[in-house]
């Protein structure tokens, strides 16, 4: 098996609204890493519409469905019952993510005994709508259970502490080793494993070396950051071939 690459655009996004002008433009960017070989693409709409605008969604839903209709829309986000609304009209997946409104970016997994009872009938309900659902998730195997008796389809195992140990080999191998005996117990137990934040070229090779299994990463920093050195389309292919 070899993990599909959705990609992030919410980078993209923030560029732009830096100047309230139509530039960089999401759907152009998309297309291209479509084009390029990504399997699909992700959004994480905030309250603030800080980077993604809910207009956005739509427009990238649009895409998809006119010229690249095997391509996945994954929607990420807290579940709020606005976001709901609108991620529940487009996505392929959801997935959900215990995030503050303010919060820069998500750096943490849900506590699952604490929050079960909210997730539960969220989770129905967009299971009710066939739509496959993720959950954020630290790499611990404390907690999957309760995810897999929510009825999630998946989890999102949180890679930000893995990406940050860049150049140091020790911690590498220690977070390698947390990440791999948390998807054998996901694995174990039903649920499929996607993976995301702060993955690269350079470390998405050993990360599914130790989860052969892995089934989707979704990649934004990152691959925003090579697309400024390689461009989007050779920069959507590098993040591939590190896949394979």
């Amino acid at each position: 098996m070899v993990a599909t690459l959705s990609v992030n655009l919410n980078a993209i996004a923030w560029l732009r609204n830096r100047r309230e002008l139509p530039w960089p433009n999401l759907v152009d960017f998309g297309r291209i890493a479509l084009q390029a070989g990504a399997a699909g693409l992700t959004v994480h709409p905030r309250p603030d519409q800080r980077h993604v605008r809910f207009t956005d969604v739509a427009d990238l839903y649009n895409l998809i469905r006119e010229e690249f209709p095997t391509a996945e829309f994954n929607i990420e986000g807290y579940p709020t019952e606005d976001f709901l609304n609108l991620a529940e009209k487009y996505a392929n997946q959801i997935t959900l993510v215990p995030d503050a409104p303010n919060q820069n970016t998500s750096d943490h997994g849900w506590d699952f005994a604490q929050s079960a009872e909210f997730l539960a009938p969220i989770i129905q309900r967009l299971k009710k709508r066939m739509i496959r659902v993720s959950l954020f998730a630290n790499p611990v195997g404390d907690g999957l259970e309760q995810a897999k008796a929510l009825a999630a389809d998946r989890v999102e195992f949180y890679t930000g502490p893995y990406g940050a140990t860049f150049d140091n080999g020790i911690e590498t191998e220690f977070e390698l080793e947390k990440l791999r005996k948390a998807a054998l117990t996901a694995q174990q137990i039903g649920l499929d494993i996607n993976a995301g934040h702060d993955l690269t070229v350079e470390n998405l090779p050993a990360l599914v070396s130790v989860i052969p299994f892995l089934r989707e990463v979704s990649i934004g920093h990152g691959l925003v950051a090579d697309a400024l050195e390689y461009g989007m389309r050779a920069t959507v292919q590098r993040f591939i071939k590190a896949l394979s």
